[in-house]
């Protein structure tokens, strides 16, 4: 069994002090520090989040920017859109009426053309009937 004499109060006492010079040179220095070292963490974890939480509205912020962007790039392309089907529209309109033109121009010509052909085969008409009619008879008309 175990006696309780002045040995076990001895080694009782010296544990004591062993604790007490521990706590004081060893276990409160370790604790400041790992104190010390959780505050660091812990700051740079804040740092971290508001870090990122600045870089979650700068990319919220560009991707706003670049929806506008686009939807200023539709608008302007749709605009563009329009304006040159209106120069199509009116460069057609132009070029029909210039055929149009043209054609109608074309088509007094030809028939001024036919009109004199029509007026000179006339005259070469009778004048051939002339000659042709002075041949059969033998004589002059």
């Amino acid at each position: 069994m175990i006696e309780l004499n002045l040995a076990f109060v001895v080694q009782l006492i010296n544990f004591g002090l062993l604790v007490l010079i521990l706590n004081i040179f060893l276990y409160k220095p370790i604790r400041r520090i790992l104190a010390e070292r959780r505050q660091v963490i812990d700051a740079a974890r804040e740092k971290a989040l508001s870090v990122d939480q600045e870089v979650q509205e700068k990319m919220a912020q560009y991707e706003a920017r670049l929806q506008e962007a686009k939807a200023e790039a539709g608008t302007r392309r749709a605009e563009a859109l329009k304006q040159a089907q209106q120069e199509e529209t009116t460069v057609l309109e132009k070029a029909r009426k210039e055929a149009a033109d043209s054609l109608g121009s074309i088509r007094d010509r030809v028939a001024k053309e036919a009109a004199q052909a029509r007026a000179q085969l006339a005259t070469q008409a009778e004048a051939l009937s002339i000659d042709i009619s002075e041949k059969i008879l033998g004589r002059s008309l």
